[in-house]
């Protein structure tokens, strides 16, 4: 078995600018999706170019919030990317907001063969799934992981994805494997699944593996209260990493840390829990990736 601490997926020329097609909704209120993926992505000097699937006034953990679908420009919106000429390195999606969203996707991934292929597949929590996500988006959802280069669910995606029943965060290593193993299974090349926290400990745990990989551990410091938004954050920054040519490893530990050092400055601001992570002030660990 070989380790992803030596699986490089992109070797960064320094003097070029990678493209980055990011597919994901933009919220006007409540740092998460596009809001934390282009400035996060441009500090990895990477051209981001946003695929909106929706419009939201507020993330959905507020009570109030508006919905704008934007499945029906998609396909012109693409149309136009094919007039021009546009080439992409990688194809990083995330929160859909219609099940015939998947289609745009694949249809980048058919114009696009040569492109990295990072799939968020943003469904759920502690068990449940967002209040805007049907069963039919889920299972579309689920179809995007054939093929993906990298897959990034939490325990609770990875549940709804191989049918495996939620049990929680504080779960064993076994339960972890055997849902990663599932998920390579169905044609996912890499697996990172996040969130496993032991009960009594301050550390969360993520694991990594693949075809032909070793299943190995990531851990970091677990603080005291949640916040929207980080899960964006992660595979953002784990997505920046890679995209600066760092190891697979070496990808997921710096998104973890990169996350908790933007939870440390977000509980110094008001209305923390709600606003989302506060990453901006800590943009510089992600350039210093290019150093």
């Amino acid at each position: 078995m070989n380790s992803t601490k030596d699986l490089v997926l992109y070797q960064r020329n320094k003097s070029y600018i990678p493209r980055i097609a990011a597919v994901h909704d933009l919220c006007g209120y409540g740092k998460c999706s596009l809001g934390v993926a282009i400035p996060v992505l441009s500090a990895a000097g990477c051209d981001v170019c946003p695929v909106p699937t929706s419009l939201f006034s507020a993330h959905t953990r507020f009570p109030v919030f508006h919905m704008h679908d934007t499945t029906s420009m998609l396909e012109p919106y693409l149309d136009a990317w094919v007039a021009e000429g546009i080439e992409l390195d990688a194809i990083y999606s995330g929160f859909l907001g219609a099940a015939e969203q998947v289609g745009a996707i694949k249809r980048l991934y058919r114009e696009h063969p040569q492109a990295l292929r990072i799939v968020d597949p943003v469904m759920g929590d502690g068990g449940k799934k967002y209040l805007t996500y049907t069963d039919e988006l889920c299972a579309a959802m689920g179809e995007l992981v054939d093929g993906a280069d990298v897959l990034t669910p939490n325990l609770t995606e990875a549940s709804i994805i191989t049918g495996i029943p939620y049990e929680g965060q504080d779960v064993s290593e076994d339960y972890v494997r055997k849902m990663l193993d599932m998920l390579v299974e169905r044609g996912a090349k890499t697996v990172v699944i996040k969130g496993i926290v032991h009960e009594g400990e301050q550390v969360i745990r993520n694991y990594v593996g693949g075809r032909d990989l070793a299943f190995e551990e990531v851990s970091s410091e677990l603080l005291p209260y949640m916040l929207h938004g980080t899960g964006d954050l992660y595979a953002s920054a784990l997505l920046a990493a890679v995209m600066a040519g760092r190891s697979l490893y070496d990808a997921v530990d710096f998104a973890g840390t990169f996350v908790r050092d933007a939870m440390r400055v977000t509980c110094l601001q008001p209305d923390f829990e709600v606003r989302g992570v506060s990453f901006e002030s800590k943009l510089g660990e992600v350039a210093a990736l290019l150093a």
